[in-house]
């Protein structure tokens, strides 16, 4: 007896065809005789009986089985129509079937092919399975389980793959669960027909179950068990990766396993949907599962009502696109207005802040040319009463710059010597410092401003002192510590400091106030019109402008001073080849050429390359010694030299060039690369052997007066190029000389506005044609110099002062002799001396220390300056003076 029977109708159908069976085989065997020749017909009859009974106790034990997934949306069962072409034909077995008259055997042969009446009846109602599955269902709901339910996966209708769930009364202690297939038939129009001419025995093993122990066929007829060779567990949805079953199934199916997650992330979502406790899976037919798993759904197209649900499914799909594609569409336009509307919004804002700001600093500008106005018209009469003196050192450099600085604050506190300006008694100083600075560092230019060199008495130093310490103040805005490493220049950081700036108002109300700042920034006229003083200095742009080394050379070449052989305002590498072919073919004599990037100071973006490394300059020697100095200047004769240089210059360059400091720019490549971005100069190095150069600091007056504050000779370490020091005063150009060339030069920059304080890089070199002292102006600094604010603490300790139209620096001399109380003091003798002060001195273990520290150790060993004597000793005794040799111009140490 087949036990295949539709899907929709199983229990019911098989337990109504299986009464109607005994019933229509009763009369039969009843007339059945026992004889030799019908006890073959007699046994099939007891067999067929035998048959029937097993196969009702196991109908009645038999699960209730659920309609497939994809036929719970359906809301009626579709209806049952016998295929004829797949009834077998009976017409053999109706003659095999001995003692029985042939009509018996035709109706038992029919009975056992084609399901009986009540049970069509029943599956066309779909009364019974509904009235089961509803009775089942509420007996199993205390257990929130669906009892025996079969639910097919996606694509496994087709292979007859199934996933047989146990209620949970059903497993018990026992663990030893076996996996039984589920005879499936391939049937047409989602119908399970059964066969009369084969018996439908199992295919394929279940690819999912889960069974126990009143599953297990307890009958020899039951059906055939294959058990899968790769079983594994999932309790309660989820997977162990660890469990040793698990791990082997995976070991074993590694090379496919992308394709079996997917199949397993369903099936462990479809049992925590239905709750499932355990499920036991069986591999081999998960791998297969997996291999269909994308194109499942096309099986379904194949059966009754295919091609409707093949174009509904088109429909719905392409419906979905269009609506999908529309909405993106959407999405984007609404995004793209979005965006454009933000951007506007964004554009307007900054269209009106940048006209605000715009409008503020236009009107800070205009501001600060009106208050220099004042400040030039009253010149004179501030400068001889009382007045404040304000001063910011800021360095006003480039973002790119400051953030590549190391130590800014460091450099920008380098001036604190600026404090030195109160030993002009009519003078009170502010500074600004641009970090924290110790209560031991306070002392110590506490002590250091007491003395300001006067001997007269102890009665006025110590009335002085006392004078001196009121007359200063320093102040650190409180924006240091909001930007700590955002290298600000100070003007930048007063600017978004109120407090220190109501403090400076407070202090400067109803006095005389001027601002001397640093180099030039923009910031420097915001802070002006907050505290609504002028400023001793140029407008930035300005500043900016001439302050680069092209810019210097513009302001020499209008003062109509000697510049050295070259050219600025070059930002191509063609220019720079072309220029200095053309520099080295009218200068013939120069051994050196320098190459300076506009916006750096000192020797930090200077390079250098001699010319002996070129190949053909001792052939273009020949060439104008041949020719002489009248007839070289013609450009004819200089052409065939011109082009050959312009073929030895790139590899020149590139091989023969060098920084001058490989700190700031390691080769030759990244100084060219900044000073192409930057733009620069070319100049000549002075064809001589001995080379001198000085600096000279100016006061450019607001009314028009060109003041020289220092002059001193520059002092060179291992880099020729870069100055460490100087000599106070210069001894290298006659007095005369020198202020009739800064005269110049000042006069210069007054008529491009540039007012305050300017200082001018000179040298000087003997000449080897005409045998003269040449001086040629190299360089320009818009700015308050280290060496000026050196020379004001030289004066203030030595009470000296320093006439540069002479080249003097006169001083008081100490009184050695010991004067008795009623004796009357004498006065100090002046002497012409000489002082070497240093910029920077730098040590690599002086970093170590703490400030404290430093200043115990130096009172320690004696080290400090004697206020009587006015000179540096030692607690060993010594003494350190400077005395000029005015034969030699050299100078001795005692």
């Amino acid at each position: 007896m087949s036990e295949v029977v539709k899907k929709e109708d199983k229990s019911g159908a098989v337990s109504v065809r299986v009464e109607d069976d005994l019933r229509q085989l009763k009369p039969s065997l009843e007339k059945v005789t026992v004889s030799e020749g019908r006890t073959a017909l007699n046994t099939q009859a007891l067999n067929i009986r035998k048959h029937a009974e097993d196969c009702l106790k196991t109908v009645n034990k038999q699960q209730l089985v659920l309609p497939p997934i994809e036929d719970l949306q359906k809301k009626t069962i579709s209806k049952w129509t016998p295929c004829l072409e797949k009834i077998s034909d009976v017409k053999k077995q109706r003659e095999n079937l001995p003692g029985a008259p042939a009509g018996e055997q035709d109706k038992l042969a029919l009975n056992m092919c084609l399901p009986n009446k009540r049970s069509i009846r029943h599956q066309k109602s779909g009364k019974l399975l509904t009235d089961t599955h509803r009775k089942r269902a509420n007996e199993a709901k205390g257990d929130r389980i669906i009892s025996g339910s079969v639910v097919n996966l996606q694509g496994a209708e087709s292979k007859g793959h199934h996933i047989l769930v146990v209620p949970k009364e059903d497993f018990g202690t026992d663990s030893k669960s076996t996996c039984h297939e589920q005879p499936v038939c391939k049937t047409k129009a989602e119908s399970t027909y059964l066969r009369a001419d084969k018996d439908c025995t199992p295919t394929e093993t279940p690819a999912f179950a889960t069974t126990s122990k009143s599953m297990v066929p307890r009958s020899p007829q039951s059906l055939p068990v294959d058990i899968p060779r790769y079983l594994f567990t999932i309790r309660s949805g989820q997977i162990d990766p660890m469990a040793a079953d698990f791990c082997h199934f995976k070991q074993c199916f590694v090379l496919c396993w992308s394709s079996v997650v997917d199949v397993l992330e369903a099936l462990q979502k479809l049992l925590r949907e239905f709750a499932v406790p355990l499920a036991k899976v069986g591999g081999e037919r998960l791998v297969e599962l997996s291999h269909v798993w994308d194109s499942g759904w096309s099986q379904r197209y194949k059966g009754e009502g295919g091609i409707e649900a093949a174009a509904i499914h088109i429909q719905s799909s392409w419906r979905r696109y269009l609506a999908r594609t529309a909405y993106l569409c959407h999405c984007r336009r609404k995004w793209a207005a979005g965006t454009i509307a933000i951007s506007w919004l964004m554009h307007a804002q900054l269209c009106r802040v940048r006209k605000a700001l715009q409008a503020r600093r236009f009107s800070q500008l205009e501001n600060s040319r009106s208050r220099a106005q004042h400040l030039a018209a009253n010149w004179k009469r501030i400068q001889s009463f009382k007045r404040t003196i304000i001063h910011i050192p800021s360095l006003g450099y480039s973002q790119r710059k400051r953030l590549n600085l190391r130590g800014f604050d460091i450099l920008q506190n380098i001036q604190m010597s600026r404090l030195c300006d109160i030993r002009d008694e009519n003078v009170e100083v502010i500074y600004i410092c641009p970090q924290h600075l110790g209560n031991d560092i306070l002392d110590y230019y506490t002590s250091l401003l007491k003395c300001d060199g006067a001997t007269d008495g102890a009665d006025t130093t110590t009335a002085r002192a006392s004078s001196s310490v009121r007359r200063y103040i320093i102040l650190t805005p409180e924006a240091v510590d909001y930007f700590p490493t955002h290298n600000m220049c100070l003007s930048t950081l007063l600017k978004y400091s109120p407090q220190t700036l109501k403090h400076i108002r407070n202090l400067i109300q109803g006095k005389h106030a001027y601002i001397v700042g640093g180099i030039a920034h923009v910031d420097d006229l915001a802070v002006a019109d907050e505290l609504g003083l002028p400023i001793l200095g140029p407008e930035p742009a300005i500043a900016q402008h001439y302050s680069t080394k092209s810019g210097g050379r513009r302001i020499f070449v209008g003062a109509e001073i000697d510049v050295p052989p070259g050219q600025g305002d070059i930002y191509s590498l063609n220019q720079l080849h072309e220029t200095l072919a053309e520099l080295m073919t009218q200068n013939t004599d120069v051994q050196r050429w320098l190459f300076k990037i506009d916006s750096e100071d000192g020797s930090h973006g200077t390079a250098y390359c001699d010319t002996c490394h070129l190949s053909c300059y001792k052939w273009a020697l020949q060439e104008y010694h041949r020719y002489g100095p009248e007839l070289w200047n013609p450009k004819c004769i200089q052409e065939t030299v011109l082009l050959r240089y312009l073929d030895e210059i790139p590899e020149w360059l590139t091989h023969y060039a060098q920084p001058a400091k490989t700190s700031c720019y390691p080769n030759w490549a990244c100084f060219l690369k900044t000073f192409l971005r930057q733009g620069g100069v070319v100049e000549a190095y002075p064809p001589s052997n001995s080379v001198t150069c000085l600096t000279v600091d100016l006061l450019l007056e607001p009314g028009g007066e060109v003041t020289m504050f220092s002059c001193g000779d520059q002092l060179h370490g291992g880099c020729k190029l870069e100055a460490i020091g100087s000599i106070v005063p210069q001894s290298s150009v006659h007095p005369e000389t020198l202020h009739s060339i800064c005269t110049r030069v000042g006069r210069a920059c007054l008529q491009r506005r540039i007012v305050g304080y300017v200082s001018v890089d000179l040298v000087t070199f003997l000449d080897h044609n005409t045998m003269e002292k040449k001086v040629w102006a190299v360089d320009l600094d818009i700015t308050y110099s280290n060496q000026l604010a050196m020379t004001q603490m030289l004066l203030m300790m030595t009470g000296g002062t320093l006439n540069c139209r002479t080249g003097c620096l006169e001083a008081p001399m100490p009184i050695s002799e010991k004067c008795f109380e009623h004796q009357i003091v004498p006065k100090a003798p002046v002497g012409n001396l000489c002082a070497v002060i240093g910029n920077h001195l730098f040590h690599s273990d002086l970093s170590m220390l703490y400030n404290k520290v430093f200043l115990m150790m130096c009172k320690a060993h004696g080290i400090r300056f004697n206020k009587k004597v006015l000179m540096s000793t030692t607690a060993y005794g010594g003494r350190a003076t400077y005395r000029k040799d005015k034969a030699r111009h050299s100078f001795r140490f005692f």
